[in-house]
């Protein structure tokens, strides 16, 4: 019982965080944020400093006129473990290491991934589908093909194109590493592409 108390305390204080911090990063003064929500000044000062008990239905027009969701503002702030620790799957060249969770709630997946000249540009062919794919070399030299056109991006430098374009990313003279940023579409067609 005295848990189950300490962690609704504990999200109660979260969650008023969550409100004066989403306040002050829109630049509104109590005033703004009490307009868009119906609330008073006085009552919403109450409720961030915690001298007043919030209300469900004080937090249904809160979290519309701070732009979220009530799932978002009362979500739980307990991360059991917030270090992901990638295990490697290698395929014929490439090996991969997600960086990110499965089903993370912005829809994209994160990778590292290296790309040696073993995967052959040859043995792989022109992908196409529907999204937007981004990555940054970390080390070596791309080689991405875009349609008819071969661009060599280098060390240092990222690239962002359409995946509706037929597109191919291999390694050129040396292996690679890249950190790569896919949509639900690209992880389909680039990660699960063997499965």
């Amino acid at each position: 019982m005295t848990q189950d108390l300490n962690e609704n305390l504990s999200l109660d204080t979260v969650i008023r965080q969550r409100i004066k911090g989403l306040r002050l990063a829109k630049g509104w003064s109590l005033d703004a944020l009490a307009a868009r929500c119906f609330l008073s000044p006085s009552t919403l000062s109450r409720i961030e400093t915690g001298h007043r008990r919030i209300a469900l239905d004080q937090l249904v027009p809160l979290a519309k006129a701070l732009g979220t969701t009530l799932d978002q503002l009362v979500e739980s702030a307990e991360d059991d473990d917030v270090v992901i620790r990638p295990e490697p799957e290698h395929q014929r060249g490439v090996t991969t290491w997600l960086l990110s969770r499965e089903h993370s709630a912005s829809g994209t997946t994160v990778a590292k991934m290296r790309i040696t000249p073993e995967r052959s540009m040859d043995d792989v062919g022109l992908s196409v589908h529907p999204g937007r794919e981004w990555f940054t070399v970390l080390s070596g030299t791309v080689s991405l093909v875009l349609g008819e056109r071969t661009i060599l991006v280098q060390e240092g430098q990222a690239a962002e194109f359409s995946t509706m374009v037929p597109h191919r990313v291999g390694a050129h003279e040396g292996p690679v590493d890249v950190l790569t940023i896919f949509d639900h579409g690209g992880e389909r067609a680039h990660l699960h592409s063997h499965d």
